[in-house]
């Protein structure tokens, strides 16, 4: 194992925190954790399910809801490990390159999730703007290519973080401030200059709120189109299009924007509060988009419940 050199002192692991305060209660606060990853998990993937197995959501939006739930999925093996590892076995501790690699792979998910949600909304402004070239614009090989470009985005714009990490020098502090590694929490126990960390955490930061930024400018393009061309009901029934993508981004950039705030500019925190946020910011999106698409999404909605139908009939017969 690669060890990190301090003056006279090796540090090889870092310390993650459960939640403070309830320490001893944590493996009944693993129940629904656990029950949070499954549904995530079973969610995600019955929507990847639904979506393969009936061509008639062989549709660009439902390719677009696919890489969600794949990002998703990619954001809750992230933090698995870990979490499970401290609320059912107490075991807190975590080889500093483990914990560089998992902070790689929660942020490239996070990157790449946000970036999909940016794809979604301008899929949803073309589909609302241009409903008649919308299919000829958006092809299965287009789709297929805006999807690499996102995946390598979102995973070249994080891949520095390991390595800044791995050069700066760690002294006595070991303790980080959540159940899982993220690149501003471990680059604050480095005793060493961490400037060039500071200073591409933020660009990386700033590059997810662009994100958002033009999410918001593509919904008031929608806004400025059926205001400019729709009647009331036409308005309504496109904007309902769109609840649910609203939804997916309120629950996914509500905590980022929220934990941002609390790291950067927020001296002295309740550690409480601190850890509660960043488990908020990995277990809800994976757990409530596929509930929000299911519910609100009737294509979906009809799909899963004639599957539920079908197996039900199926097992009576048998």
């Amino acid at each position: 194992m690669s060890i990190i050199n301090i003056s006279h002192v090796e540090i090889t692991t870092f310390i993650l925190v459960g939640i403070p305060g309830l320490e001893y209660a944590h493996i009944w606060i693993s129940i629904p954790i656990c029950s949070m990853y499954l549904i995530a998990l079973l969610g995600n993937c019955t929507i990847l399910f639904i979506i393969k197995t009936e061509p008639s959501l062989h549709e660009p939006m439902y390719y677009f809801l696919s890489m969600l739930s794949l990002s998703d999925m990619g954001l809750s093996f992230s933090s698995l490990p870990t979490m499970l590892r401290i609320f059912l076995f107490k075991a807190s501790e975590i080889s500093a390159n483990a914990c560089f690699a998992q902070q790689f792979f929660i942020h490239g998910f996070t990157a790449l999730e946000s970036s999909v949600l940016l794809v979604m909304s301008f899929d949803r402004f073309l589909a609302i703007h241009n409903p008649l070239r919308y299919s000829s614009i958006l092809t299965t090989l287009r789709v297929a290519q805006i999807g690499i470009v996102c995946f390598f985005k979102s995973f070249l714009l994080v891949l520095p973080f390991p390595f800044t990490l791995r050069m700066l020098t760690y002294c006595k502090k070991r303790q980080l401030s959540h159940s899982y590694c993220l690149h501003e929490d471990v680059m604050k126990l480095a005793c060493s200059d961490n400037q060039i960390d500071v200073i591409y955490g933020f660009f990386g930061a700033l590059c997810v709120m662009v994100d958002f930024m033009l999410i918001a400018m593509s919904y008031i393009l929608i806004l400025k189109t059926l205001l400019g061309t729709a009647s009331r009901k036409e308005q309504l029934k496109a904007l309902n299009t769109c609840v649910s993508h609203i939804c997916a981004v309120i629950i996914f950039y509500l905590p980022i924007i929220n934990l941002a705030i609390v790291h950067r500019f927020v001296q002295h925190v309740s550690p409480l509060f601190n850890v509660c946020m960043a488990n908020v910011l990995l277990l809800v999106p994976p757990l409530m988009n596929p509930i929000v698409y299911c519910v609100k999404t009737r294509q979906i909605r009809v799909k899963v419940v004639a599957k539920l139908c079908q197996k039900h009939i199926s097992n009576n017969h048998r």
